[in-house]
């Protein structure tokens, strides 16, 4: 109940979007290699913003 009206980080949202960018990714590595591939570098840009945020 207390963390009910807890604001996310910025680190939490960005760790949700790169979740679902690679649910996406493995979703299409079986049926479109292109825009697999486009999932897969869009997460790992975000990957690296999750690491800045988190040394400082």
């Amino acid at each position: 109940m207390f963390g009910l009206f807890k604001k996310t980080s910025e680190v939490d949202k960005l760790q949700k979007q790169y979740e679902k960018l690679m649910a996406d990714w493995h979703r299409l590595s079986t049926t479109d290699r292109g825009e697999s591939d486009k999932k897969y570098a869009e997460a790992e840009r975000i990957a690296e913003k999750i690491e800045k945020l988190k040394k400082g």
